[in-house]
């Protein structure tokens, strides 16, 4: 009669089904539930008293030892962290991000090789030449006394302070005629 496969009304449920579910008990059947359900609680709370005493043992170990709330805490954190590295799935995550991150490091160093080819192309194009070319000639007509050469940068500085001098030197020269 204990194992029977009808459903246990749970707390809340409507009146009628409980109702309906005791009129199809016995009396023996009744009186052997209502045994059982005070030797479950009886257990409840003779497991509860055990608890109790346990996690009070257990704190004054854990006070003996020095161990603080932090402490286990700490403990707690690096036991999950281990527990997670160890699984599967992390460890497939952990190789297929590796793997990206050198595949995405490789992609890179690739465009960086190809914009280093692409401006060495148009350095050595026949245009950039010329265009080297006229700077240098200007920047010697200009400012004379400094030898060719010199990175680019101060090349176009010259060239635009040089321009801005004529220009002021060309003002004044019509100022004084």
């Amino acid at each position: 009669g204990l194992l029977r496969s009808d459903s246990i009304p749970e707390v809340g449920e409507d009146a009628a089904a409980t109702v309906s579910m005791t009129e199809t008990l016995s009396e023996e059947e009744r009186d052997e539930l209502r045994k059982e359900l005070a030797k479950v609680e009886e257990e409840i709370q003779t497991l509860s008293q055990v608890l109790a005493a346990k996690e009070k043992h257990l704190a004054e170990i854990k006070r003996k030892l020095g161990i603080n709330s932090l402490q286990e805490l700490k403990q707690n954190i690096t036991k999950s962290w281990q527990d997670v590295t160890s699984t599967t799935a992390y460890k497939r995550t952990s190789e297929t991000l590796s793997q990206a991150g050198q595949k995405a490091s490789a992609a890179f160093s690739s465009v960086g090789s190809v914009i280093t080819k692409k401006f060495e192309d148009v350095r050595n194009s026949p245009t950039f030449k010329s265009f080297e070319e006229k700077v240098e000639n200007f920047k010697s007509k200009v400012g004379g006394s400094k030898p060719a050469g010199g990175d680019f940068g101060e090349v176009l500085n010259s060239a635009a302070n040089a321009s801005a001098t004529e220009t002021i030197a060309e003002q004044t020269e019509e100022e004084t005629h």
